[in-house]
């Protein structure tokens, strides 16, 4: 079995940089043998924002691609702060938000994004937890989704 570091490696996807807590807020905490991870937002390689709103600017397929992009940013907060995805024994619960027009009703399949990266990172067994995928009627910077987690260390 691959650890989590090789199967990320795998994806061929980038990590963003790590974002920075924009607020009177800690990006990751953690207690016992939890972690810990604040919301995150859309962060790119090159630090910019994915901007828009799911139903209106953004399509299901993109808002899909910005839920990834959220969930690159949690494994960069991850990264910074343990030093290996390795360290992450399984997902707890994910919560996702989705900036979206009040007729937007597919939430569960624009948060797939994350959850199924995470899936991939750490298998289907420990990469999928409990999960809640709701509507929002805005986000930070017009963001298209946020997304807090909590995870088992090993």
């Amino acid at each position: 079995m691959n650890s989590a570091e090789q199967n990320f490696k795998e994806t061929g996807l980038s990590l963003p940089p790590a974002p920075k807590p924009l607020g009177v807020y800690k990006p990751c905490l953690i207690d016992g043998k939890y972690l810990y991870l604040s919301g995150h937002g859309t962060v790119q390689d090159d630090g910019s924002l994915i901007i828009g709103r799911v139903g209106d600017t953004i399509d299901m397929e993109n808002g899909k691609l910005a839920a990834r992009q959220v969930g690159l940013a949690m494994l960069a907060t991850i990264k910074e702060n343990l030093g290996s995805l390795d360290r992450i024994k399984r997902v707890i619960k994910v919560l996702g938000m989705v900036n979206c027009t009040p007729d937007f009703e597919r939430h569960p399949y624009i948060i797939n994004g994350a959850s199924e990266l995470f899936a991939q990172v750490w298998g289907e067994e420990n990469g999928i937890g409990v999960r809640s995928a709701v509507g929002m009627g805005s986000l930070p910077d017009n963001i298209p989704v946020e997304i807090e987690a909590l995870f088992e260390l090993v």
